[in-house]
């Protein structure tokens, strides 16, 4: 059930809007500091608000909402006692998102409501799948990893089946961005992705930019020596690409990859593996780069390009 928020010191009307607006959660407060604070929680899909409180100057509460509601873009609808062009003007050019003037119409106030309330939960909904959605490569974004990791993780321990964590790091990429320059080096990463999700889209694989030039991957399924094998082709793709790099042995861009793969057991716990994959990971790169360091099942560490 979707939040509202009434902020309004006519008791009488708060009950009509109350009646009207009966398929919502309704919480009502009379005074703008109870207001400020139920409002900073952010956990309101639409706030009607009496644009003349009388402890706090006309608009100041509005001015005070938006300062509170910022993160979350909550719409905040205006009760007014009159129509005044001059004070519309005014309240929407402060961040309000539609007026009301009273007396209140119930079934002018519940489609407004509907209305407002359909928008803001369309918007909430657009920018969250875009965050899970790294902007610069267009793969899974470390926010979209972390929640999807943990589920895979759980179905890998529900079936019994093998699951396989790895981390990618682009070799000395800041000596690239260095001689290169950052356009280039945001260039590179997209080309270098876009390799690499090549040969992990399977529905059972998931693979993000987890932080800079570092990428993570999670394999359902699948036999350790297949899954190996499977990251060092992938480590030949990406240099295959052939992107210029002045200190790289090869003369091309590479990239170090480290992974572990384990069948779960109930009571396991993810993290304890994922930082045996970034231990791979810095043994890789501290072995020259280029390569792929595992560790399999029965953690016996494995090395190959």
């Amino acid at each position: 059930m979707q939040k509202v928020l009434i902020i309004d010191e006519n008791q009488e009307e708060t009950e009509l809007l109350r009646a009207v607006l009966d398929e919502y959660d309704i919480t009502v407060v009379c005074t703008a500091k109870e207001g400020a604070a139920c409002a900073g929680t952010g956990k309101y899909s639409l706030i009607f608000l009496d644009a003349a409180l009388s402890d706090m100057e006309e608009f100041g509460m509005l001015k005070e909402l938006q300062r509170k509601i910022m993160p979350w873009h909550i719409p905040v609808l205006l009760l007014m006692d009159e129509p005044d062009a001059k004070k519309e003007e005014k309240g929407l050019s402060l961040g309000a998102a539609d007026y009301i003037v009273r007396p209140v119409y119930p079934l002018v106030v519940k489609a407004r409501a509907q209305t407002h309330i359909s928008l803001y939960q369309y918007r909430k909904k657009e920018e969250e799948q875009s965050a899970l959605i790294d902007s610069l490569t267009g793969v899974a974004s470390k926010q979209r990893y972390e929640l999807n990791s943990i589920l895979k993780w759980q179905e890998a321990v529900r079936l019994g089946v093998p699951i396989s964590i790895c981390m990618i790091d682009v070799d000395k990429f800041r000596a690239y961005n260095e001689r290169y320059g950052y356009p280039s080096g945001d260039k590179a990463l997209i080309s270098i992705a876009e390799a690499a999700s090549s040969y992990l889209k399977r529905s059972t694989d998931l693979f993000a930019r987890y932080e800079g030039d570092r990428f993570a991957a999670v394999i359902l399924g699948g036999e350790e020596n297949a899954v190996f094998e499977h990251l060092k082709k992938i480590c030949q793709v990406i240099e295959k690409l052939h992107i210029p790099h002045w200190v790289s042995a090869s003369r091309w861009i590479t990239v170090s990859v480290g992974g572990v793969t384990v069948i779960p057991q109930k009571g396991d716990s993810y993290d304890t593996y994922f930082e045996i994959a970034e231990k791979m990971l810095s043994d890789a790169k501290k072995s020259g780069g280029a390569q792929v360091m595992w560790m399999n099942e029965r953690m016996e560490q494995l090395r190959g390009k």
